[in-house]
């Protein structure tokens, strides 16, 4: 009595290295754990990435802008439901596992930078740069939003820090 606690507490002690079967037992955590490229350590925002990089070129570089625009809102809001309902469940609000907001944000880079392969390696070179680095005020929405909307606004802004510096790289004509 009085020691049971609510069911949306999370669990008792947070949960630091899920196991494939946790994550593959629910839609919202294989989508936030990247379909799966969330487990594979070292660098699961890395892996993360670089599932985006693939999805990209498989499923999404020859939409039109209008379906792109669309699938990145709808991947940005489903990101944050997911990313919120996974780091409840863990017990850590940006349990690095979660790395769908890896995935959207570099589709955002990839979608507005050229389409050569050496101009999309430096795009995701660059996006990883600016996600671990976290300059100002990347660093502020990653300690700001301990939830969903954090775990996935963060990383949009390290891709716009990415999109700037390749922009530059374009205009100064070291990418195509």
């Amino acid at each position: 009595m009085g020691t049971d606690l609510p069911k949306d507490s999370g669990p008792a002690r947070p949960i630091l290295r899920p196991s494939a079967a946790w994550v593959f037992s629910r839609p919202e955590r294989i989508l936030a754990f990247g379909l799966g490229s969330g487990l594979i350590y070292p660098a699961p925002g890395t892996w993360g990435t670089l599932a985006g990089w693939l999805l990209w070129a498989v499923l999404l570089r020859d939409l039109s802008d209008g379906w792109m625009i669309l699938v990145l809102l709808l991947s940005f809001g489903i990101g944050c439901w997911a990313a919120q309902r996974c780091g409840d469940d863990l017990g850590v609000p940006d349990h690095g596992g979660i790395n769908w907001d890896e995935i959207v944000a570099i589709w955002l880079v990839l979608w507005l930078m050229p389409h050569d392969f050496w101009s999309q390696a430096v795009s995701v070179a660059l996006f990883r740069f600016f996600d671990i680095v976290k300059p100002p005020p990347v660093s502020l929405f990653d300690r700001r939003f301990k939830n969903g909307f954090g775990v996935m606004i963060d990383d949009i802004v390290a891709a716009l820090y990415a999109l700037l510096a390749g922009a530059l790289l374009v205009r100064l004509g070291m990418l195509s």
